[in-house]
Formats: C-alpha cells, sequence, structure tokens
C-alpha cells in the first residue's frame, strides 16, 4: 500500500530547509527590515509634522502680530496725510477769503467814491435842473 521511502523523505527534508533558509535569508528578512524602516520613518515624519504644526502657531501668532503693526502705521499714515489735507484746505480757504475780503473792501471804496462824485455832479447840476423844471411849470 503506502511505501515509505526514506531516502525520499530526507531528500524533502533537506529540500524543504533550504527553501526555508533562502526564503527567510531573501525574502522575509529584507520584508521584515522594510517594514521596519517604514514604521520609523512614519514615527519620524509623524514626530516633524508635530513639531512644525507647534512652529506654525507660532509662525502665525507672529504673523497676526506683524499685521496688527502694519494696520496700525497705515493707520496713522492715513491719518498724518489727513490731517495734512484738510491742513492745506484750509490754508488755501484762508487766502481766498482773504481776497475776497480784500475785493469786497476795494470795491465799497470804489462804491463809496462814486457815490460822492454823483451826489457833486447832481449838486453842480442841481441849478440848472431847477432852472428847467421852473420853465416847464410856467408854461404850464
Amino acid at each position: 500500500m503506502l511505501d515509505l521511502n526514506p531516502g525520499l523523505m530526507l531528500f524533502v527534508l533537506i529540500v524543504f530547509f533550504s527553501l526555508l533558509f533562502l526564503l527567510n535569508t531573501m525574502l522575509f528578512q529584507p520584508l521584515l527590515k522594510f517594514m521596519d524602516d517604514r514604521d520609523a520613518t512614519i514615527k519620524a515624519n509623524l514626530k516633524d509634522a508635530e513639531e512644525m504644526a507647534g512652529n506654525n502657531d507660532e509662525l502665525n501668532t507672529k504673523a497676526d502680530m506683524l499685521l496688527g503693526k502694519a494696520k496700525a502705521e497705515a493707520n496713522i499714515i492715513r491719518e498724518k496725510a489727513t490731517s495734512e489735507a484738510k491742513a492745506l484746505a484750509e490754508s488755501k480757504i484762508e487766502s481766498k477769503v482773504k481776497e475776497l475780503d480784500d475785493n469786497y473792501h476795494k470795491f465799497l471804496a470804489e462804491l463809496t467814491a462814486e457815490q460822492e462824485e454823483l451826489k457833486k455832479s447832481l449838486a453842480a447840476e442841481l441849478p440848472q435842473l431847477k432852472k428847467s423844471l421852473e420853465t416847464k411849470l410856467s408854461s404850464l
């Protein structure tokens, strides 16, 4: 029935152990080494990511501080420019008002002078006007 061949069994056992040895050295050990290296790399990358996240929060606070300073400086510059523009506009308005006041006073002086001349000319023509009125009245 079943014959056991010890030579063949010994040969299969040798082939089995040699195959186990070859697979261990050529496949399993490099595969385990690769998996261990990958785990170590993942741990290192996670540690670096956590450090960068902490550094990221610090950089965000610095950036927020810089933005706050920049906004404050921009407000100061804007207020300074606005005040300078207002001062310039006020000085122009003041000079224009002064110029208009001077022109108004000159006009008033000319008007008074013309009024005086008109009074003098009317006073000079008054006797002649009186005479012509009397002649007209007498002719009626």
